[in-house]
């Protein structure tokens, strides 16, 4: 697998100009023709990626997960995560694989300035690409609107462009957190029957004792388990319900921990042990987290 280092490695293999800024560049999608069609199956770049595509046609694949952009989507790559680009035999590699905006700015662009720490709050990059933001006709225009700014401004650098582009990315982000809280909304039929599949598949992980075997449930089982990332499944669910999908795995936790300490004589340590942890000392802080009681405290207070 290679890693894509410098803008102006991304662009000589996209066949474009070199960048006029090194740490910054926005890309048109038209513009690009990729050379070296076995880099592109395996890669990663040292820079963040905000792509606006509309009809594209090749196919990325994320994972294990592919995606077809066939609509208006947005998507998110941060630094060091695995890509490949799939280009079927009727689409070669020069000739032109969509249209739309691609943003690419690398990390030590952001020192010294708050976006620097912020950025990591952005779930989104984290996001599979089978979870991309789909835009309305309007948002499309505002995201455009400020991909040209950024492009317009580093056309002429001077100790003021790099405050301004950065405040042009914060502003995108933004959007975008907004966008996708509003395709939360969208989708909240979808997300209601994946939040009764999530508790189901709980259920059934602590009837059938897998965590005898697997230990405590994590968040990348469920998210495996629904075909969904762990960061997309925990901000789908915090929209939600104001939890988080640990959060989510903790009450059922507790609540089979509580079952178990009224309706057994199982001590402390068998339950913690039925429940899938290592150490009781782990379920005994967790349950006094949850409680404010031990579970010795919650067992005597019922007897």
């Amino acid at each position: 697998m290679q890693t894509i280092n410098s803008l102006s490695e991304f662009h000589r293999l996209l066949s474009l100009p070199p960048p006029l800024h090194p740490l910054v560049s926005v890309v048109l999608v038209s513009e690009i023709h990729a050379v070296d069609a076995d880099f592109w199956q395996h890669f990663t770049t040292d820079f963040y990626t905000i792509s606006l595509k509309n009809n594209i046609q090749s196919k990325i694949k994320y994972g294990q997960q592919y995606y077809d952009f066939d609509k208006g989507t947005m998507t998110f790559i941060a630094p060091k995560q695995v890509q490949s680009v799939e280009v079927g035999e009727s689409n070669a590699f020069n000739e032109t694989i969509g249209t739309g905006y691609v943003l690419i700015f690398h990390p030590d662009f952001l020192n010294k300035h708050p976006l620097q720490s912020t950025i990591k709050n952005y779930g989104y990059f984290s996001y599979s690409l089978n979870e991309a933001l789909h835009l309305s006709h309007q948002e499309e225009q505002n995201i455009i609107e400020i991909y040209q700014k950024i492009e317009k401004e580093y056309q002429h650098i001077d100790k003021h462009t790099q405050d301004i582009i950065l405040s042009q990315i914060d502003l995108l982000l933004n959007y975008c957190n907004r966008f996708y809280e509003r395709q939360f909304i969208t989708r909240k039929t979808l997300n209601n029957d994946l939040l009764s599949k999530m508790e189901q598949l709980l259920k059934d992980y602590f009837d059938t004792a897998e965590t005898l075997k697997r230990g405590v449930p994590t968040v990348e089982y469920l998210a495996n388990q629904l075909n969904y990332s762990a960061n997309y499944l925990s901000d789908m669910l915090r929209f939600l319900t104001g939890q988080s999908a640990q959060q989510h795995i903790h009450e059922k936790l507790i609540e089979n921990a509580k079952e178990k300490l009224l309706t057994t004589n199982l001590s402390v340590s068998e339950i913690a042990y039925e429940l899938g942890f290592e150490q009781p000392q782990s379920f005994n802080r967790l349950f006094k987290k949850k409680t404010e009681m031990s579970p010795i405290e919650f067992r005597h207070s019922f007897n």
